[in-house]
């Protein structure tokens, strides 16, 4: 089974020179007395202690080859699915926010006949819609810009203020639009996607892909068949098995859905529902641990301050995030959080690159329902000719995605349709450590809009209950000012125009 549009295409642009040799002699020499064990050294009869600790489930030593893949013609869904799912991977692809799209750039699924047919004019709609958008928004955009920059010409702005209104209009885009990247993981990554390549929620493209995968390396290096399992099909796996036994249910979906947005509990996007009691004590005492201090030579204030507050740990003004590797920084593993979120799916294909915020993303699949449930961005909310036209056009595709369902299209198929607009709703934990860098990120005024937003929303939680350490989770320049590193704004030209360092978090206003 094919896809109607390009194939994906994948190669293997970048890997180690001996990989398998390697993988052996890095396990040979856990147990060398006469030291280090070269590549040069292994041989045919040391390839069997490759497959036994294999089997053993022995495979740190597959982590060291690192393979870099280029891909092309593959779909959001895959890769907020799939790709970007998991935390070992590193990605780097075309972004929507500032790429225009074509409107030939979209995954088309082996449909047939009427299914077919209601896809691709809903395909059409939605690329239409996209473009009107765009246009429409360009003005409202401007006049957003001007607002922060009055004396600027916005003829010399007019590519950045056309990509402002292109991140709102993509929003109608559906999770089929293509996209190329570059994907570099480990050995012992690629033989899990092999295994797993079969899941929800887009298992034909994910085969394709994973299938290219693997036959690119294997070309390279043959000896990793010795190693191959082969994919669990979908009913081996534990949501398989479920819906099996419970077929998908428009009615229940809609059910989950109510009851999800009840317990958001006002929030837009993200409610805290849980934390360590003990959050701020428990970063103080850790503290006092890696100095050996007392608690009469070291306060909790004093000791909370200084792995927090940029102006008494410098590494906070710093851009590699070297809090990771510092020996203090790493008592930010200790506190803890758990959201409960509402995003779009474009918003959380950005919050999942957080690979050090996990989350536990659903099937998308058993999400679907025959009502619209989307995200309307601000900069389309207070306009009214966006708006109506954003509002028509969700109603038309949730409208076709319910007559391609009865034409005969799977779950799998339809969900392409899917507009970026989607909402994902989920359940995230993380420490303090992967917070404080997401939250410095995503409450840069440059970071994608709605995710700034839910970001803004979870700092504030914070800050109510554990105020000592809310007050240190700050955007870059505010922590680069406090740390005295210049200048303030780490973006060169491209400074969104608001001196935020000056602004308290309850001063935060944003539209573009």
């Amino acid at each position: 089974m094919k896809f109607l549009s390009a194939e994906p295409i994948v190669k293997l642009e970048k890997v180690f020179t001996n990989p398998f040799h390697n993988a052996i002699a890095t396990a040979r020499t856990c147990y060398s007395s006469k030291g280090l064990v070269h590549e040069s050294e292994i041989t045919e009869a040391n390839y069997q202690l490759a497959e036994d600790i294999y089997k053993a489930g022995h495979h740190t030593v597959l982590g060291h080859a690192h393979l870099q893949f280029s891909v092309q013609n593959v779909s959001r869904q895959f890769i907020w699915s799939f790709l970007h799912s998991h935390p070992h991977y590193n990605s780097e692809q075309v972004s929507q926010r500032y790429v225009a799209v074509k409107s030939d750039n979209v995954a088309i699924p082996p449909l047939e006949g009427q299914a077919l047919d209601i896809y691709l004019s809903t395909i059409e709609l939605q690329m239409a819609a996209y473009q009107k958008l765009t246009e429409i928004l360009l003005p409202v955009v401007t006049s957003e810009y001007l607002k922060i920059f009055p004396h600027h010409d916005p003829q010399q702005k007019r590519q950045h203020l056309r990509r402002k209104a292109m991140e709102a209009a993509r929003y109608v885009l559906p999770i089929a639009t293509l996209a190329y990247l570059y994907h570099t993981i480990s050995v012992l990554t690629l033989l899990r996607y092999y295994r797993l390549c079969s899941e929800y929620d887009a298992p034909l493209e994910q085969q394709i892909v994973v299938q290219g995968m693997v036959s690119e390396l294997l070309t390279f290096e043959p000896l990793y068949e010795r190693l191959l399992e082969d994919p669990l099909p979908l009913e081996a796996t534990p949501e398989g098995q479920f819906f099996m036994s419970r077929p998908w249910d428009a009615k229940l979906s809609e059910k989950f859905r109510e009851e999800f947005d009840r317990e958001l509990d006002g929030k837009m996007s993200s409610r805290l529902i849980d934390y360590k009691v003990n959050n701020e004590a428990i970063l103080a005492q850790a503290v006092r641990e890696v100095l050996g201090q007392p608690r009469t030579a070291l306060s909790d204030d004093e000791a909370i301050e200084l792995v927090l507050d940029p102006a008494k740990n410098r590494l906070l003004g710093e851009t590699l995030n070297l809090q990771m590797m510092s020996k203090l920084g790493r008592t930010m593993h200790h506190p803890a959080y758990t959201f409960k979120r509402r995003l779009s799916h474009t918003a959380d294909s950005q919050d999942q690159r957080h690979r050090m915020t996990p989350a536990s993303r659903p099937v998308l699949a058993a999400h679907l329902s025959d009502t619209p449930d989307y995200t309307t961005p601000k900069v389309i909310e207070i306009d009214p000719a966006s708006k109506k036209l954003y509002t028509e056009t969700m109603a038309v595709i949730w409208e076709n995605i319910t007559k391609c369902r009865k034409a005969g299209a799977s779950d799998e198929f339809v969900a392409y349709l899917l507009p970026n607009a989607v909402n994902v709703r989920y359940t995230e934990s993380a420490d303090l450590m992967g917070l404080h860098h997401k939250h410095r990120m995503r409450l840069c005024y440059l970071a994608q809009e709605e995710l700034w937003r839910a970001t803004l929303e979870e700092v504030e939680q914070i800050r109510a209950i554990n105020p000592r350490i809310g007050k240190y989770l700050l955007p870059p320049c505010t922590q680069r000012w406090l740390a005295r590193v210049r200048p303030t704004c780490p973006e060169g030209e491209r400074f969104c125009g608001v001196p935020v360092w000056k602004l308290d978090l309850s001063e935060y206003r944003r539209i573009i």
